[in-house]
């Protein structure tokens, strides 16, 4: 959705401020986004483990789970939207645009929430198909609306933030309906005590916490890099750190269809006691990893100056040659952080499918603090390229650490052994 809003945004408007005011507003809602995610990861990784053990009171009680705290998650952000978007524009140094925008596509925040759990808990039922349907749905739909709003309406940003919400709840009805005819058959009757059980409750809760820490360092990392690139105080620089990291968040997001087929069948074969399949799992999944790398990469480096020119089609020829100018300082970094992230991105979905949730936080954690270090080091001696140094060590650090904290591996597989 980033990286359409960008597109429709630049042709209509032409402008590297615009572009960085949408930046602003995107990068606030990822925060929020982002934040809420520890209820896809826990509930698909739990869900799986119950569907390897062949346990549909336990997958049925999950989705019950699932969308309770979203809906209390929900709550709280409509309830604090006010203070929580005040907050959020002093800390990003968002103008009048950023705040509209913010404060019209807030009340598409329930719907997305809500379908983080059911992304999640249809994931871990072993059913990539309808998740898949329901965000190319959400996806087309935003695009029509965004398209819609945005040049029949003359709306700007506004039209784009409106298209998310009319996208998301249309794509959680359709989410629901799908349950309904779906998975009618290996569905429960919800008993409550059941869904409030103490011992299941403090095992979601206990993976979710660490979840929502390794979130919140992920996410901060990510929204820091906005407001960075919004400090340099160059709106050409601004423009091209975020057309580059929405090509790596356009890459992280093909990553993650191997990440969550990691999810789900690591649950469902360490529920399932079946160590075979799980290491079979595992070899497919780093090799189809690294292809997608490889093929990221490729489009990448035959076809930068081609989008940039996309997202600014509408600009000034000198004002595109600024931008290019720019990009072209800054290209190999997109280039070459792929290589270094996507194992980390695959092994967040292995270590969610065990529930292997501590070495999650702890190395995030970790690769956050040396991310910050490394920023405010070199800031004043390389400028923007401290940024993206301190972003790439932050991703090989994360990879590193995830890796020997969790045994090099073998704590995955004694899973199968409690």
């Amino acid at each position: 959705m980033g990286l359409v809003s960008t597109g429709i945004v630049g042709t209509w408007s032409g402008s590297a401020e615009i572009i960085g005011a949408l930046a602003l507003g995107v990068s606030i809602f990822n925060f929020i986004y982002w934040n809420c995610s520890f209820i896809r990861m826990g509930t698909s990784g739990l869900t799986a483990q119950a569907y390897g053990a062949g346990d549909f009171h336990e997958t049925t009680a999950m989705l019950a789970r699932a969308v309770v705290i979203s809906l209390a998650m929900s709550a709280l952000v409509l309830i604090f939207q006010r203070p929580l978007g005040e907050l959020s524009l002093w800390l990003m140094g968002g103008d009048e645009v950023v705040a509209e925008y913010f404060f019209a596509r807030i009340w598409a925040v329930p719907a997305g929430i809500l379908l983080f759990g059911l992304y999640g808990w249809f994931v871990g039922m072993q059913n990539g198909v309808i998740p898949m349907a329901v965000s190319i749905t959400v996806n087309s739909l935003h695009i029509l609306f965004g398209w819609w709003f945005v040049y029949s309406f003359d709306m700007g940003i506004v039209g784009i933030a409106y298209a998310s919400v009319v996208s998301q709840w249309i794509g959680l009805a359709l989410a629901t309906i799908l349950i309904v005819i779906f998975f009618r058959k290996t569905m429960r009757k919800i008993v409550l005590r059941k869904v409030l059980d103490f011992g299941s409750m403090k095992r979601f809760f206990k993976v979710n916490g660490d979840i929502i820490v390794r979130t919140f360092c992920n996410v901060g990392v990510y929204t820091f890099f906005t407001a960075a690139s919004a400090r340099m105080g160059d709106a050409a620089i601004l423009a091209v750190n975020t057309t580059l990291m929405q090509l790596l968040m356009l890459f992280s997001y093909m990553n993650d269809g191997f990440a969550y087929a990691a999810e789900a069948m690591t649950g469902r074969f360490i529920g399932a006691k079946d160590l075979s399949s799980l290491k079979k799992c595992l070899r497919y999944c780093v090799v189809w990893t690294f292809a997608t790398a490889a093929i990221a990469i490729t489009a990448y480096l035959a076809g930068w100056e081609w989008l940039f020119s996309f997202f600014l089609g509408n600009s000034s020829e000198q004002e595109l040659a600024t931008v290019l100018a720019t990009a072209r300082e800054y290209i190999g970094w997109i280039v070459v952080i792929p290589l270094f992230a996507a194992m980390p991105f695959m092994l967040d979905g292995v270590y969610a499918g065990a529930t292997l949730t501590r070495a999650m936080r702890n190395s995030m954690v970790w690769a956050t603090i040396i991310f910050f270090a490394v920023y405010y080091a070199l800031l004043p001696l390389i400028g923007n390229d401290a940024l993206w140094l301190a972003f790439l060590l932050y991703i090989i650090f994360r990879l590193v650490l995830q890796y020997f904290m969790a045994d090099r591996l073998r704590d995955i597989y004694r899973q199968i052994e409690k």
